[in-house]
């Protein structure tokens, strides 16, 4: 059951359902607001995509070919796939992309991307289903040419529930201008797998072409695309991304500044990036950041920054826009003091929280990967509380507890929410008094919602 409303963001008491307190914490300085990070799992196998699920729980696609179900409160998790994927440690391909349908968990949908084959590599977009407990009835979509390098394959669920795919250019450039190629492109599929009638080029899954190796995809509340694309050894590049263009590799790398490029940027009509790096610093997940648990960031582009093979750019970059999104006009770097390659980024809706997959210290994935949680851990959101016209007791409460209404609603509904905002207990009155089945929950701090108010619980 999906959450109720915005009060369900109440962090009740910083940390109550945490359980990783064995692990060390450090603080980091964001502008006002002081984040506090924990390893929330320390035993992932290169982590490759993060996203928040439908579900309330963090979800994550390892290059050897796990998917992960992972309680944000504990760091436990479970494998619910185990593919069997082209997996070179010094190369590229594997499991990667992953989205779920908006609906999840009620449309049990998932999307994947992982490669194949070893001598000649493949790469497919599958469709699976979520039954609760695993990943079943797998449905190929769509395969293309994968290679050890540039295999793209980031998702994203645009508003129209048509997904993008990023594909990268398999380790040949010249994929990115032949159309008739889907490498180097970034690519618009329906959620059958059958190609969007409305696509800019004709019975044709290429939304964009003339790309390199894209392998961050976000979207902005104003439905503005952004992606992230990596550069051969300059020009990595922050796009906006539009149906139709060109964005010009290999005859263009970064913006059109040589007298060729602009020659070929007018016939071609190539889209320049926002932003450039040179040298390349690796850019890849890429978030856009609502939550006011960490204000400064509000609005922002968060992007996971792989770093240099020197081991010298490793970063999260939080890129500020103009006040219409179409500019980027500066970047704030932060958590370089990890010395980490952060290959994605996902966002807590309730707590603001930011988790991040770390894939180690060296190209392309070595030893520590971990997953991060940085958390505000003074925020609080008093969305809905209301002065008390119902009494919840006894408070703290242990084996029973009463919810009474002194006037209005007669049989009310109530509600039991944990500090994730997941409901947790639901039920009716029986006229103006009923009891609330605590005995079998965590200690902690719960909300109750009640004939429109919302009351804290604490559970011992």
């Amino acid at each position: 059951m999906k959450p109720i409303s915005r009060l369900c963001a109440v962090l009740l008491c910083a940390g109550a359902l945490y359980s990783n307190a064995s692990h060390a914490q450090d603080e980091f300085i964001v502008g006002e607001t002081t984040l506090t990070s924990s390893v929330l799992v320390d035993d992932a196998q290169i982590p490759w995509e993060l996203l928040w699920g439908g579900d309330d729980m963090l979800w994550c696609t390892e290059r050897k070919g796990r998917v992960l179900r992972i309680d944000p409160t504990t760091g436990d998790y479970d494998t619910v796939l185990d593919l069997n994927v082209t997996f070179n440690g010094s190369g590229e391909p594997g499991l990667l992309g992953m989205v779920q349908h908006p609906d999840f968990p009620d449309d049990p949908r998932v999307w994947l991307v992982y490669c194949n084959g070893q001598s000649n590599v493949s790469e497919q977009l599958s469709l699976f289903e979520w039954n609760g407990t695993a990943l079943v009835n797998e449905q190929e979509l769509l395969s293309l040419p994968g290679a050890q390098i540039h295999n793209g394959a980031r998702l994203l669920i645009l508003p129209d529930n048509t997904i993008l795919m990023t594909t990268g250019d398999a380790g040949n450039s010249s994929n990115s201008q032949n159309l008739e190629s889907l490498n180097g492109k970034i690519l618009r599929i329906n959620m059958d797998g059958s190609i969007p009638a409305d696509n800019p080029f004709e019975n044709s899954y290429v939304y964009t072409w003339g790309n390199r190796n894209a392998q961050g995809l976000c979207m902005s509340p104003d439905g503005i695309v952004y992606s992230s694309e990596h550069g051969q050894s300059n020009d990595d590049e922050f796009n906006i991304v539009e149906a139709g263009r060109n964005y010009g590799w290999p005859d263009v790398e970064g913006m059109c500044n040589t007298s060729s490029e602009q020659s070929f940027c007018v016939e071609w009509n190539v889209r320049e990036p926002i932003r450039t790096w040179s040298p390349c610093i690796a850019v890849n997940g890429v978030e856009f950041y609502t939550h006011e648990a960490i204000p400064e960031w509000q609005g922002k582009v968060l992007m996971a920054v792989l770093g240099g093979l020197s081991a010298q750019y490793e970063r999260m970059n939080a890129l500020e826009l103009s006040a219409d999104g179409m500019e980027c006009t500066g970047e704030d770097q932060f958590f370089s003091s990890f010395n980490q390659r952060i290959r994605d980024i996902a966002v807590n809706p309730y707590t603001g929280a930011l988790y991040l997959a770390f894939n180690g210290t060296s190209y392309p994935g070595s030893p520590p990967n971990d997953i991060m949680e940085f958390r505000n851990l003074a925020y609080q959101s008093v969305d809905d509380l209301q002065p008390a016209s119902v009494e919840v007791y006894p408070n703290p409460a242990t084996s029973e507890a009463w919810v009474s209404v002194h006037s209005g609603a007669v049989n009310a509904d109530w509600l039991i929410i944990d500090a994730l905002g997941r409901i947790v207990r639901s039920g009716s009155l029986s006229g103006r008094r009923g009891a609330l089945p605590v005995a079998d929950l965590d200690a902690g701090q719960y909300l109750v919602r009640c004939a429109g108010t919302t009351h804290r619980l604490v559970i011992q």
